[in-house]
């Protein structure tokens, strides 16, 4: 009876364990962890190289930790600095450098980079997908003013009056009126500051040299209309951060699912590729993978 009594508990544990086996082999993997990569059978053909465009206010440091995380799987990767001198000049200049690319290209925008990549990206048949992180993915005739202030929500609105959040200064090679802005550091009217808003989430410390060694974006970048969005041929994928500040993540999921995206969904603020480098890194995975 006795051997009758085990043989039941077993027969009932495997069971149990195979029901919670097959829930996680259907459950959703959300990016919202910090988890590592699987590995496993990657596909066949060559690895893409990995193109990731910063956005305002930002260079290519910031993507540091995917960097590392991407080269330590084999990916070639380059982040070229975009030059935020205009939509228009700085999407001409991603498109001379991505000719420079033999074989696949997987093109990664953060931020106003959406903007460039949308365009950049038109034409090329190199490139294979786009993955927005806390990106723009605008359509045609489309603005960076436009599409920030869509919804409601972006600490950027300065109640109204951009004075209240950037600081002005005027640059000799840019067309008169067309100022370079950098983000104020510390709180005013109507603003939260540059860590609360713009580096939300992201250690004081840190968010402290990000603020002291921004770069400013011209103010014509954020009123330049886009073009024919490269998305409407090219697979995308986004990551929408959940506490993202800067753009709301009402209007980030807008622009996706009208793009039709594959959308993820992680817990930071505007600076996702700081604060969850290894979920925006899985994102680009599946962009490869599903391309290849």
């Amino acid at each position: 009876m006795r051997k009758n009594l085990i043989a039941g508990v077993a027969a009932l544990f495997t069971a149990a364990l195979s029901v919670v086996v097959g829930s996680l082999l259907v459950m959703p993997i959300f990016a919202s962890a910090q988890v590592r990569h699987v590995s496993g059978d990657r596909p066949a053909g060559p690895k893409p190289t990995i193109v990731l465009e910063h956005g305002g206010f930002a260079d290519g440091s910031s993507w540091g930790q995917v960097i590392s995380i991407l080269q330590h799987e084999g990916y070639t990767v380059d982040a070229p600095p975009t030059p935020l001198l205009g939509l228009a000049s700085d999407s001409a200049y991603l498109a001379s450098y991505l000719e420079t690319i033999s074989g696949p290209i997987v093109l990664v925008g953060h931020s106003y980079g959406g903007m460039v990549i949308t365009n950049a990206a038109t034409g090329n048949p190199n490139v294979k997908a786009l993955v927005y992180d806390d990106a723009f993915e605008p359509a045609a005739g489309e603005t960076v003013q436009q599409l920030t202030f869509a919804k409601p929500g972006s600490c950027l609105a300065g109640g109204g009056d951009l004075n209240n959040v950037v600081n002005f200064v005027v640059n000799p090679s840019q067309p008169a009126g067309d100022a370079d802005l950098y983000l104020k550091v510390a709180p005013g009217t109507d603003y939260a500051g540059f860590d609360a808003c713009f580096a939300t989430d992201v250690p004081t410390l840190e968010a402290n040299v990000l603020a002291a060694t921004q770069r400013p974006i011209a103010l014509g970048a954020f009123t330049a209309p886009s073009g024919s969005p490269a998305w409407a041929s090219v697979p995308s994928w986004a990551v929408v951060g959940t506490d993202d500040q800067v753009i709301p993540p009402a209007e980030l999921t807008f622009m996706a699912q009208r793009a039709h995206s594959r959308v993820s969904y992680v817990r930071a603020g505007h600076l996702s590729m700081i604060t969850q480098p290894f979920a925006v890194a899985n994102v680009i995975n599946q962009a490869v993978w599903s391309t290849s």
